[in-house]
């Protein structure tokens, strides 16, 4: 079998079976694991499977896979500063209360909050709290829980208990994926599970997602469009996207 033809045949049984690992695809066709690593790294290259630790995945599965608060906050920079820029818009009178979800983009919106605006903030995000912590103009409340390693961010009973005591003003969400008809999307129940608590305590919910996140669906649903009052995107999103977010609920804000 030439490299061409393996390759080939190593991303079809990718596509097929959701994930193998490289020991997997080394007995499959009979070559070491070192040309199975040379193989996915070209496949990788062409756009036709994702490398992960051990293996590979389908390249249409990069929407189910959770990446690291810091690997996540270099990708699409640009588009996420112009995201939380624009989402400023929607703070609430000086005074108000402000939900603040963990994620990358959430980070920059934290970074770019008016001095002199005086707000009262909850979050479950450490770094964004870390962010906040003794600015004079923001009362900062910390919400209880375990923290995931992955998003940085308290999770579990404690903090659904927690968020389901409050109302505020303006919950500003992030979201690992986006469309009209799953909803908003993450990979993990317990970060679900607070997204979802989030939404309930809102008066108004904001999403904030560059539009990488347009389209791709991770595996748990935290929110309908319709529970959405505004999407703040970048102009990357096509139109037919952005019309069916609307005919669903929410204002597309485009930054």
């Amino acid at each position: 079998m030439y490299a061409e033809e393996r390759q080939q045949a190593m991303a079809q049984l990718v596509t097929e079976r959701g994930r193998l690992s490289v020991n997997e695809i080394s007995e499959r066709f009979d070559v070491t694991t070192e040309t199975v690593r040379r193989d996915l790294s070209v496949l990788e290259r062409i756009g036709l499977v994702r490398r992960v630790h051990g293996g590979a995945v389908p390249a249409s599965s990069l929407a189910v896979i959770e990446s690291g608060l810091g690997e996540r906050d270099q990708a699409n920079t640009a588009e996420k500063e112009r995201v939380a820029k624009a989402a400023l818009e929607q703070l609430p009178p000086a005074g108000g209360t402000v939900l603040l979800d963990a994620g990358s983009t959430t980070g920059r919106f934290a970074q770019l909050l008016p001095r002199d605006h005086r707000l009262t903030i909850v979050t479950h995000a450490v770094p964004i709290a870390a962010r906040l912590a003794g600015l004079p103009h923001i009362d900062l409340h910390l919400l209880p829980g375990r923290v995931r390693s992955t998003t940085q961010a308290a999770v579990g009973a404690d903090t659904i208990t927690a968020l389901e005591r409050l109302r505020v003003d303006v919950a500003f969400l992030g979201t690992n994926g986006i469309t009209a008809d799953h909803g908003l999307s993450t990979p993990d129940h317990d970060e679900a599970a607070a997204k979802r608590a989030m939404v309930g305590a809102a008066r108004l919910v904001v999403c904030l997602t560059d539009s990488s996140k347009v389209g791709a669906e991770a595996a748990i649903r935290f929110a309908t469009l319709e529970q959405v009052d505004v999407l703040v995107t970048d102009d990357g999103i096509g139109d037919d996207e952005r019309e069916k977010f609307e005919a669903a609920g929410p204002q597309v804000v485009i930054a």
